[in-house]
């Protein structure tokens, strides 16, 4: 999902970081207003889970392999707002120190990867947390689906600036083939590896994700209904 360097035209990808850097700064100035104290560290640790996780690629088939995107973890961890920003800092300290996607994409990989996947991922979670049980294991498929949805929409970010401003030479057509379809692979093993963690947050400490805020998870018949911090 990185894009490097010379596959999107200049003038796509200078509008794709004006818009990235416009989305982050807003996303700035709302984590300011409401990061609590007990916040700002969690939110270093998801950055550091999803920077570490990320280096981790995955088989998926002919050859390819993927890799966690994070967008999505982050937000039903932390919000939106302050999931955006972990994972634009993980893609800029990727960009500068091991070359992962190009410098002048960076604009571009920020609205996939961190934009698409916090805010369009966050608000499908929101609708799947809506259509199914309130129990934990209701708040882990809806973040798992939504996870798998984030990483599809993603590569359809990617086909639509490649179709805007491709310098590749091949067809939209098949970018969109190859990338749509290999994203959808990569999705299962987002929502696999995004399932299991927020299964293991909620099951020690609940009151830290920020996606079950508000909503009293069922526990089983004898114990009565858990109330979740928010």
């Amino acid at each position: 999902m990185h894009i490097p360097d010379g596959f999107i035209d200049a003038p796509t990808s200078v509008a794709a970081g004006a818009v990235a850097v416009g989305v982050l700064g807003v996303s700035l100035r709302k984590s300011g207003e409401m990061m609590e104290d007990k916040e700002a560290p969690l939110a270093g640790l998801v950055a550091a889970f999803i920077f570490a996780v990320q280096m981790l690629n995955f088989p998926v088939a002919g050859g390819t392999s993927g890799h966690l995107l994070g967008g999505l973890l982050a937000a039903v961890l932390v919000g939106p707002w302050i999931g955006a920003l972990c994972v634009s800092v993980v893609l800029v300290v990727q960009a500068l120190l091991f070359a992962d996607g190009g410098l002048s994409a960076l604009g571009l990989n920020i609205m996939n990867m961190a934009i698409v996947g916090a805010f369009v991922g966050y608000g499908i979670f929101l609708l799947a947390r809506r259509l199914l049980p309130t129990t934990r294991g209701g708040i882990v498929t809806a973040a798992a689906a939504a996870a798998l949805v984030s990483v599809v929409l993603a590569s359809v970010a990617f086909t639509l600036e490649y179709a805007v401003g491709g310098a590749g030479g091949a067809s939209v057509g098949r970018v969109a083939a190859a990338t749509v379809g290999v994203h959808v692979l990569i999705g299962i093993g987002e929502a696999l590896i995004t399932a299991l963690t927020v299964s293991a947050v909620l099951a020690v400490r609940p009151d830290l994700v920020y996606g079950a805020r508000g909503v009293r998870l069922r526990a089983p018949a004898a114990r009565g209904p858990v109330a979740v911090g928010g």
